[in-house]
C-alpha cells in the first residue's frame, strides 16, 4: 500500500509540473504573442486613448501701417475642449456650458455623450468667458492656449481693415480680400493628454512657425485718425446720414487715409449694422454733382478753347427741349474761368455742347470714370458712364455738370488727383508690400501710372479755375487755408428719387474734392456728406471738413507754408514778419 501511495503521489507530481510547464509555455506564447504579432495594434490602441492628432493653424499675419503701427494683429486666447470620457453627466455639462458660451445645448450634449478622449467645446473664447468656466470647476472640461484676431485701434479705419470670423478667417475688407496670405499654414500634429484627457505637448513655438504673411498698407495711422475725428463732428454738426473722406498723395497715388461715419469696432462687429462695414468709399456709387464740372473743362482746354473763352449763361434760366437748367445765380456773360469759380450749370451745359458727346464722353472715360480703379479692396463699384451713342440732348447737358452719371470716392478723388499731377492719372496704391513671419518682402508695389490724360498745361489752367474757386467770392472759400494755395471744387449733387423719376428736393449729397499746394501739389482730398439737414451745400458742409484735415494733415507732415506773393512784398519793406 506504501508503493502505490507513494506512486500516486509521484504521479501527481509530476502532472503538476507538466501542468506548470503547459501554463509557462502558454504565458510565454501569450506573451510572444502580444509582444510580437499584437504590439502595433496594441500600441495604436493605446495612443488613441492617449494621444491622437489634430489640426492646428499657425498664427494670423498682420495688417500695418505704413510706419509698421498695428491695425490688426493676433494675441493669445482660450480655447475650451473637453475629454468626454471623464464627463460623467454631459447634459448638466452642455447646459452650463452652452449658458455662458452661447452655443447650442443639444449640439453640445452630443458631442459631450461620446467615448472619445478629445474634443473641441469651442475657440478662442474672451477671458471673462474663459474665467467664468474655470470657476465651475466641470470635470472633463480643459483651457488651451489659442491666439485670436484683434483691432487694437477699435474703429480706426475699420471699412478698410475689415474683420474675422470666430474661426479666424477674413469676412470682411482686407481680411476678407488677402485672407490667402494672411491665414497661417495648417499642420496635422500629435498631441498627447495626460490621464484626464488635458493636451500635455500643443507647442505655442509650432503656431508661431506656421504664422501668416503680414500686409504693409499706405494708409497713414495719424492721418487716419485726424480724417475720422472731422468726419465724425461734420456728421454730427450737419446730422447727416453718413460721411466719407479720402487722403491722396496725387503724385504716387497712395491713399493715406479712408475715413467713414457712421463706424463700428471690428472687435465686436455683431454688435452692429452689416450696412456699415463696407468701404463704401470703394463700393458705392454717388452722383458728383458739381465735382464733375472739372472735368468738363479739362476737355474743353484740351480741344483748343481757352480758360478765357466765354459763353452766355442765360441769366439762369435755359431750356434743353422739355427741360429746364437753373444756376443758383443768374449770371450773363462767363469765361470758362468763371464758369468753374460760381458753378454755373448753364456755362457747363454751354461747353459741353460746344464740345460734343464723344469729346466729353472719351475724357471722362480717360479720367477714370465708368471703369474701376483696381484699387486693392473688394466689392468695388466701376460707376456709370453710358455710352455717349445713347446720349440725348438732356444726357450731355446732365452729365456735364454731374448728374445721369455716378462715380465711387476713389474714382472722383483719383481724377482730381489727375489734375493735381500734370494731367497724370496713377492707379490707387493701398498696400506698400506684403512681408513674410520672417520679415522677408515678398512683393513690393510701386507707384503705376494708368496714362497721360491731359496736357501739362491744360492742368495748369484747370488748377488755376480750382484755386479761384476758393477766393473770396468762390462757392469754396471755407476750403481757403492761410498761406497755402489751394485748389478745389464744390458739389452739391440731389440725389435721384428711389421709387419715382427725378430728384429730390431735401435730399442733397456734399462734396468737396480739392489738393494743395497748387504747384507741386502734396495731398488731395476728397469730403463727401450724404444727406446733411438744413446746410447743404458743399461750400457751407463739405469744405470747412476738408480745410480741417488738410491743414492739420500738412502739420502732421511738416509740409511748410508757401512763401506767397504778400509775404514776399511785406519782406522786401524791411518790415518784421
Amino acid at each position: 500500500m506504501s508503493k502505490d501511495f507513494n506512486k500516486g503521489i509521484t504521479q501527481r507530481i509530476i502532472f503538476i509540473q507538466i501542468l506548470i510547464v503547459v501554463i509557462i509555455f502558454l504565458l510565454g506564447a501569450k506573451s510572444f504573442d502580444i509582444q510580437i504579432f499584437q504590439a502595433e495594434n496594441l500600441t495604436k490602441k493605446a495612443e488613441n486613448d492617449y494621444a491622437s492628432y489634430i489640426t492646428i493653424k499657425g498664427e494670423r499675419g498682420q495688417i500695418l501701417d505704413r510706419k509698421m503701427y498695428e491695425l490688426a494683429t493676433s494675441i493669445d486666447a482660450i480655447s475650451i475642449t473637453a475629454c468626454p470620457k471623464k464627463i460623467k453627466d454631459p447634459h448638466i455639462t452642455a447646459q452650463k456650458l452652452s449658458k455662458i458660451l452661447g452655443i447650442n445645448k443639444k449640439t453640445l450634449q452630443t458631442k459631450l455623450s461620446t467615448k472619445h478622449m478629445f474634443a473641441w467645446v469651442k475657440r478662442r473664447v474672451p477671458p471673462d468667458q474663459a474665467n467664468e468656466i474655470k470657476k465651475l470647476n466641470l470635470q472633463g472640461i480643459y483651457f488651451e492656449n489659442d491666439s485670436k484676431r484683434f483691432y487694437p485701434n477699435k474703429h480706426l479705419a475699420a471699412q478698410i481693415i475689415g474683420f474675422t470670423g470666430n474661426d479666424n478667417t477674413g469676412l470682411e475688407g482686407l481680411e476678407f480680400k488677402y485672407n490667402s496670405f494672411l491665414e497661417g499654414s495648417s499642420s496635422k500634429i500629435r498631441i498627447k493628454r495626460d490621464g484626464n484627457g488635458g493636451i500635455l505637448n500643443l507647442d505655442k513655438k509650432r503656431r508661431k512657425d506656421l504664422k501668416g504673411n503680414s500686409i504693409v498698407l499706405t494708409i497713414d495711422k495719424k492721418i487716419q485718425f485726424l480724417s475720422e475725428q472731422t468726419l465724425e463732428k461734420t456728421v454730427k454738426k450737419h446730422r447727416a446720414k453718413s460721411g466719407m473722406a479720402i487722403v491722396m498723395r496725387p503724385t504716387t497715388g497712395e491713399v493715406l487715409s479712408i475715413a467713414h461715419f457712421p463706424e463700428f469696432n471690428p472687435n465686436n462687429f455683431k454688435g452692429y449694422n452689416n450696412t456699415i462695414y463696407r468701404n463704401r468709399a470703394v463700393t458705392d456709387a454717388f452722383e458728383p454733382g458739381s465735382a464733375m464740372k472739372v472735368f468738363t473743362a479739362a476737355a474743353a482746354l484740351e480741344k483748343g478753347l481757352a480758360p478765357n473763352s466765354i459763353f452766355f449763361c442765360e441769366n439762369g434760366t435755359y431750356k434743353i427741349g422739355t427741360f429746364t437748367i437753373h444756376d443758383t445765380h443768374s449770371h450773363a456773360w462767363l469765361s470758362i474761368n468763371q464758369i468753374i469759380k460760381f458753378s454755373s450749370n448753364i456755362g457747363t451745359v454751354k461747353i459741353a455742347e460746344a464740345i460734343g458727346d464723344k469729346v466729353l464722353h472719351n475724357y471722362l472715360a480717360d479720367f477714370g470714370f465708368g471703369d474701376k480703379t483696381k484699387i486693392a479692396s473688394p466689392g468695388e463699384t466701376s460707376g456709370r458712364l453710358i455710352p455717349y451713342n445713347k446720349w440725348s440732348n438732356i444726357d450731355r447737358g446732365a452729365i456735364s455738370f454731374g448728374q445721369g452719371v455716378s462715380v465711387s470716392a476713389i474714382q472722383l478723388l483719383s481724377g482730381i488727383s489727375a489734375i493735381a499731377n500734370a494731367g497724370k492719372l496713377m492707379k490707387p496704391m493701398l498696400i506698400k508690400k506684403i512681408v513674410s513671419s520672417k520679415g522677408k518682402t515678398l512683393h513690393a508695389y510701386h507707384p503705376q501710372t494708368i496714362r497721360q490724360v491731359i496736357s501739362k498745361k491744360s492742368a495748369l489752367q484747370v488748377k488755376n479755375m480750382m484755386n479761384l474757386v476758393v477766393d473770396d467770392d468762390g462757392t469754396g472759400v471755407k476750403a481757403a487755408i492761410d498761406g497755402y494755395t489751394v485748389c478745389g471744387k464744390t458739389g452739391t449733387a440731389q440725389k435721384a428719387l428711389k421709387n419715382a423719376k427725378g430728384y429730390s428736393k431735401k435730399k442733397y449729397t456734399s462734396i468737396f474734392a480739392g489738393f494743395a499746394p497748387k504747384n507741386n501739389s502734396e495731398l488731395a482730398i476728397l469730403v463727401v456728406i450724404d444727406e446733411p439737414k438744413k446746410q447743404y451745400y458743399g461750400g457751407d458742409v463739405a469744405a470747412p471738413a476738408f480745410k480741417a484735415i488738410m491743414a492739420e494733415s500738412f502739420n502732421y507732415l511738416n509740409i511748410a507754408p508757401e512763401k506767397t506773393k504778400p509775404m514776399i512784398a511785406l519782406l522786401s519793406t524791411g518790415e518784421k514778419e
